[in-house]
């Protein structure tokens, strides 16, 4: 298969380069998106603290969401239950795709053979997919409750449940055809991380990429552009004096998940773009050090989402600063969980009865 050949190629590359010197690069031109010696020692250093911290903020950033909702009751209403959808979804990309990308690049190699490397491809695709399409449910939701007033049963997590069962479906739909043989997973960039084999110029693997591309990113993108945007402008008719409490907090709420769609989609549209270019432009058009960089930001997006749920809040930034750094956590944890995810009120929730 094309894998087992661009794993063969990259570690035949690492080989001789550790035997016979930079030079001896030139007989593996045969992946020029896939070098280990592209980034030097240097660079895989920098690429490995770089995912080190990915990897510990976005852990422990996504399991104080999940152990919130595990420990406040008041908190699991059908809204929250999106927003630890993905949170879960993020944190398994912590725990099993970037601990294996952050092993190479620290000895500069990919180190778990081909079969590691489609599970690493196979993960990030899947994983990224689930929060795409939870940010998107999101935008609709809050469509719903700002726009229509729906009443709804907070009570009743048979939609929000339907919602996230779906979004794993989907992810399932669009990252197992690598498997089944529509494309496939193998090396990128500088050979420390696997996805979907963009440069592969066959009718299968740009078919894929092009349907990756449109139903996993753009359509989701537009629902979300689609929803902000008819909310933005009914929101701007609002004189903000008449504004009561609860349409303020509800406001703050949305201003924190387009926080977290917007964030998202500067880590993730890079990498889209760049693997359209991959894909269309000429071939080496991408080298692996440009490849990385997207490829990094893209799994970045695991930490934000967390840390927006408490920048967002204007009461954990003021007592946080008045109590000093020691406090700041605690006060974090507290508000978060009050202000954040409040028990919410039949227009705060966009999930419809019946």
């Amino acid at each position: 298969m094309v894998l087992e050949a661009g794993w063969s190629s990259n570690s035949s590359t690492a080989e001789s380069s550790s035997t016979h010197g930079p030079d001896s690069h030139s007989h593996s031109h045969s992946r020029p998106d896939s070098d280990p010696a592209a980034l030097g020692r240097t660079g895989h250093t920098a690429v490995a603290i770089v995912l080190g911290v990915i990897l510990a903020l976005g852990f422990l950033g996504n399991l104080l969401v999940l152990l919130l909702f595990a420990r406040f009751p008041s908190l699991r209403t059908p809204i929250n239950l999106i927003l630890v959808n993905i949170s879960a979804s993020d944190m398994l990309v912590c725990a099993c795709g970037t601990p294996l990308s952050f092993a190479a690049s620290v000895r500069g190699r990919w180190l778990v053979g081909p079969q590691g490397c489609r599970w690493y491809g196979f993960a990030n695709t899947c994983f990224g997919i689930v929060s795409l399409v939870s940010l998107s449910i999101l935008s609709y939701e809050r469509y719903c409750a700002v726009l229509r007033s729906t009443q709804a049963n907070v009570s009743d997590f048979r939609k929000a449940r339907l919602c996230v069962a779906g979004s794993w479906l989907y992810a399932l739909l669009w990252s197992l055809p690598p498997f089944l043989g529509w494309s496939s997973y193998g090396l990128e960039g500088a050979g420390t991380t696997c996805s979907v084999q963009w440069h592969q110029r066959t009718a299968s693997s740009i078919s894929y990429v092009v349907c990756l591309f449109i139903f996993c990113l753009l359509l989701p993108l537009v629902l979300m552009v689609l929803c902000y945007s008819r909310i933005f402008c009914a929101v701007r008719r609002v004189a903000r004096i008449n504004l009561t409490l609860a349409q303020r907090r509800e406001n703050h709420i949305l201003l924190m998940v387009v926080s977290m769609v917007t964030c998202y989609l500067l880590c993730w549209m890079p990498y889209g773009v760049v693997a359209l270019v991959a894909t269309f432009g000429k071939v080496g058009a991408v080298s692996p050090l440009v490849s990385m960089v997207p490829s990094v930001l893209a799994k970045s997006s695991t930490v934000f989402n967390p840390i927006i749920y408490v920048l967002l809040n204007s009461q954990v930034r003021g007592r946080g600063a008045g109590a000093g750094l020691g406090h700041a956590a605690s006060y974090a944890v507290t508000f978060a969980a009050e202000f954040f995810f409040p028990p919410v009120h039949c227009s705060s929730v966009g999930w419809r009865s019946g």
